[in-house]
């Protein structure tokens, strides 16, 4: 028995080895671009806090000299989060008002800056210097691993500060120089 269709109607459509092939194309271009895909936020994520903490730092430094006495600007990890506060050094740390980094930021090993009770801070005078040397830096990467790393220098007395981002050779030990 045949089909009566009419003239207009469309038989056409598309086969199973079709549709095959399309899902395979679209998987191999996902699975090629969702790991450069993650690995730019993560690294959007990292500049992110870099320029956060970079900032505190300098607004430290500037509300030193503005109210002519030291400011600090500080650094905690409190239930798995990275903080920064900046405050008078006259204020006990743990009575400021702390502000949160990304939830997958962490210290690194590479930091350097000084620690006391579980908070690293930088100090600057009322001129805007670093009040108490040494010098220092604070490192930070992702609690996934991996090589990326970026860092806040303060690199001079005078409280010179930069930002730097992790290399593929060490330099003296580090990779972020």
């Amino acid at each position: 028995m045949g089909k009566n269709l009419p003239d207009n109607f469309s038989d056409s459509g598309f086969t199973l080895l079709e549709v095959l092939t399309v899902i395979i194309i679209v998987s191999i271009l996902t699975a090629i671009a969702v790991p450069s895909w993650l690995n730019f936020v993560t690294i959007r994520r990292l500049s992110v806090a870099q320029d956060e903490i970079y900032q505190a730092m300098r607004k430290a430094r500037s509300q030193a000299e503005k109210n002519k006495f030291t400011w600090q600007a500080s650094f905690r990890e409190k239930d798995g989060i990275l903080q920064w506060s900046i405050h008078s050094a006259a204020i006990n740390p743990n009575d400021a008002i702390w502000n949160n980094l990304d939830s997958d930021i962490r210290l690194d090993t590479e930091t350097t800056l000084q620690e006391s009770q579980g908070i690293r801070r930088i100090q600057f005078d009322f001129q805007g210097n670093v009040r108490k040397p040494p010098l220092g830096r604070i490192s930070i990467s992702t609690k996934y691993g991996g090589k990326a790393k970026r860092c806040v220098y303060v690199s001079t007395i005078l409280g010179a500060m930069r930002k730097a981002k992790n290399r593929e050779n060490p330099k003296n030990g580090d990779f972020c120089y």
